[in-house]
Order: C-alpha cells, then structure tokens, then sequence
C-alpha cells in the first residue's frame, strides 16, 4: 500500500482538541467536566445577529460571489473606519473563517520553503496552516517571566533570512492576552520597512481589551499600508464561532487580487452566515462594554485565584480571554490528561490545553497550560479550586 503524503504525516494535531477523547471518557463514568481548553464562549450571541435570518424568505441559497457579499464588505468598511482603520470594500475579501483567510494570506505571498518568524507561544493551529502551505515557522520565544512580551527586535532581526517573508503577530494575542503597545506595534513597522517584509496581523480580539490598554493595529500605519495583511473573524466578536466568516483585508492591490483568484477555487462564503454577520456589524456599543465587563471579571476572577496557588506563575492578561500560566509540574501534557483520567473533586474535574503546543520550538512551555476564561465566574471558581486541590496531590509536581 502506499504511503501516506509527506504533509499528512507532517500535520499537527491540536493541543486544544486532543485530549478530548479523555474528556468524553470522564463524562461516560459521570463526571462533570469544566472546558477551559478552547476558547468557545458562553456569552450570548447578540441578537442582531439572528434577526436577518428568522423566517428567511429565500426560495434558493445561490452561490454568492467569491469576495463575498458586497453589502456585508461595505459594512465591515464602515466598521473598520470607526476604528480608524481607513479602507473601503475593495480592500476586504470574505473568507470561510479566519482560519481560510490565514492559509490564503500564506499561499499568496510564499513560495514552499518561505519563512514567517511568528514570536511564540502563538495560536497552535498556525503550524497546521504553514504545513498545508508549504511555509516554514521561524519562531522568537516570548517569556512568561516578562509576560509574554514582544521579544527584543535584535532578536528578531537575527532571525530574518533571504527566504523571510513576512511577520505575523496575533494582537490581542491567542494563547497569552497579550495586547502589543504602541512602541512595539511601531518597532515592528520599522523593522517590516527596513528589511521589505510583510507585516501578517490577526486581530479576531480587538474587541476585547482591558484596563485600560490601547489596541494599536498594524493598520493604523499608513506608511506600511502595502506590506500589512490583516486578518478578521466574526468568531470571537460576536461569540459566533460556528458562522464560519472571516476576511482578508490589505490595500495591496496585487495582494487582494490574487487572494480572490484563491476565493474562486473555493467558489464563494456561505451565504446566509454573511447575510447574519452584516446585521451583527449593527451591535450597539452597550453589548460590547457588557461583555469587556464580564471578561474582566472572569479573569481577575481566575487570575487572583491561580497566583494563590504555590508554584504557579500567571501573568496578567490584558486582552482576548485566554491566559498562559506556569505549573509546578514536569510535565503539563501529563497533568491536563491525568485531570480527565484520575482525578476529580466530588464529580468534577477540568479540561486544559497543554501550551507546548502553542511552540514552535521543541522543549518550550512543557510545564505551561493555557486556560480560557469562556465561563461564568461561578464555575471558574469552581475550576480553579479543582486545580488547586489537584496540584497538591499530582505526583509530577516539581516543588
């Protein structure tokens, strides 16, 4: 028989999704299982997104065009110019989730054996995407002792090859919260001119954002407007995960061409998921300064209560809802499983994502987990008391 393609056997497996099978066995012996691995909301999804698509009236679901909806690109122009975001339609391509929007940006602009230096720990599915792509990580370690950071730019600059192409950076950051200032966002304008990279920037959090902290985009530079390609979803914005609609968005002309041709072979977004996300774009203000509260809360919640714990080091997020924190264990792969196989607080127990791979480089964020904060504050204190306890008795802890 023959073997299996190189890039089949290459493809990681999802640190977020792979425990699940343990999951589903603690659930069939009658655990209660709290799922802070994946960053699913339980927020509600605003009601303006429902109502274009209660009692539809549409005879046939038609393909659409393969930019996407021209009503719905219009809308998210507007959007994007409220945040001082200066494009129009022509400039956004609808995408089948972030997900399709971050492996056509790669396939445009690289070449197989191309170079993206990423800082790491960066959102695990990135090297799923390099692989479909053909494209090679290049990643810059931040650390957890200086809270996830924006590594030194001498470091960066030493990473940078002839087959470097591009930066990519995740602002607000999936796995770590961490929202990039403006003097970094600044220092990597600089080096993205200086050595004629493209500067890749996820922004799915924008939104979400606290104490304070200024959201800088990569787009807010004009000088650098035809290296920057961002990407967007309505997954996280609007708590829509299963819509399935991203974008693409770049003033570089040529960029946004060849994405399309990309959009073609796929045909087009699902149609009634844009016709939703279009109403979602009118969700009133108050919807978002509720659901900042709320995830303010969650992670002061959570956050005093692991800096409580002996051993464990957590920064403090200020953006998205996740959060890397360090154990005092060997080997935090093990523990997440032995928390689904051999443990629980009379019935209960938790679901964590190992943060080793959230890295590139082998051997880093071994004794990492990263924990989302998508549940109510009741429950993460539940949470958080079950890892307490766990910790205590867990015979890989290291002090």
């Amino acid at each position: 028989m023959k073997t299996l393609s190189q890039r089949a056997m290459t493809m990681p497996s999802s640190p977020i999704r792979k425990l699940v099978p343990f999951a589903d066995l603690a659930r069939a012996a009658g655990k209660k299982v709290y799922h802070l691995n994946i960053g699913q909301p339980d927020i509600h999804t605003p009601d303006t997104f429902f109502q274009p698509i209660k009692n539809m009236d549409m005879p046939v679901v038609e393909y659409g065009p393969s930019a996407g909806l021209m009503s719905l690109r219009e809308k998210f122009a507007a959007y994007y110019r409220k945040n001082r975001i200066d494009v129009t339609a022509e400039d956004i391509l609808i995408t089948t989730g972030g997900s399709e929007a971050i492996i056509f940006t790669l396939m445009v602009l690289m070449d197989a054996g191309d170079e993206v230096i990423i800082p790491e720990p960066f959102y695990t599915n990135y090297n799923g995407f390099a692989v479909q792509a053909g494209v090679k990580v290049v990643p810059i370690a931040s650390r957890i002792e200086d809270g996830f950071q924006l590594p030194p730019i001498a470091s960066i600059r030493e990473k940078i090859t002839p087959h470097t192409r591009a930066i990519m950076i995740c602002n607000p950051n999936n796995p770590t919260g961490y929202v990039y200032s403006r003097a970094e966002m600044e220092a990597l304008r600089d080096i993205c001119l200086e050595k004629d990279l493209f500067l890749l920037t996820d922004e799915v959090y924008r939104e979400f954002v606290y104490d304070g902290a200024e959201h800088v985009s990569a787009m807010h530079f004009p000088e650098i407007a035809d290296r920057v390609v961002m990407i967007d979803s309505v997954s996280k914005r609007y708590s829509a995960c299963g819509a399935r609609i991203g974008m693409i968005v770049s003033k570089n002309r040529a960029f946004m061409d060849a994405a399309l041709k990309f959009g073609m072979a796929r045909l087009c977004p699902p149609t009634i998921e844009q016709i939703a996300s279009e109403a979602a774009v009118d969700t009133p203000d108050s919807y978002f300064e509720e659901v900042n509260r709320e995830y303010k809360l969650r992670r002061d919640t959570m956050v005093s209560l692991l800096r409580a714990m002996p051993g464990v080091v957590c920064p403090n997020p200020r953006g998205a809802f996740y959060l890397v924190v360090g154990l005092p264990v060997k080997d935090a792969g093990h523990f997440a499983q032995w928390l689904l196989t051999d443990f629980d607080v009379d019935g209960e127990t938790v679901m964590v994502a190992p943060a080793d791979g959230f890295y590139a480089t082998p051997g880093l964020g071994q004794n990492e987990v990263r924990i989302a904060y998508v549940l109510n504050t009741e429950d993460i204190r539940k949470a958080m008391h079950i890892i307490a306890e766990a910790l205590k008795v867990y015979p890989g802890r290291t002090n």
